[in-house]
């Protein structure tokens, strides 16, 4: 299992930016494909952005493509989660997870493709 922790939430005015992080304690961190989640209150935990093991690939849920960027530091076990042209109805708790064995070296979307979770992080828009 990968132990992750997530960074950079807060609180943000509509049209805002912030950059999300999310550290992982594997060595084998560049193994795994890697994913952003969120959950606002009172909804399920839905998808955000995918990211491939070697960053070759990125995907996105339609709600967010054009404004938010899924990039990877695999040499600093680090993804990170840039959120431009922020609206309030992105506000939700956000996770960071990576992908549940056996590896497949695709671009998992699905909740149940992913096995390790981090605590999450809070980001508010404000309107």
């Amino acid at each position: 299992q990968v132990q992750l922790v997530e960074s950079g939430g807060g609180l943000v005015q509509a049209g805002g930016s912030l950059r999300l992080s999310c550290a992982a304690s594997r060595r084998t961190f560049s193994n795994y494909a890697m994913g952003w989640f969120r959950q606002a209150p009172g909804k399920e935990r839905e998808f955000v952005a995918s990211i491939t093991w070697s960053a070759g690939g990125t995907y996105y849920a339609d709600s967010v493509k054009g404004r938010f960027t899924i990039s990877r530091d695999n040499a600093r076990n680090t993804v990170y989660l840039q959120m431009n042209s922020l609206k309030p109805e992105d506000t939700a708790v956000y996770y960071c997870a990576a992908e549940r064995p056996p590896l497949r070296r695709g671009l998992p979307s699905r909740r149940a493709d992913f096995g390790s979770w981090g605590q999450g992080t809070q980001v508010t828009v404000s309107s």
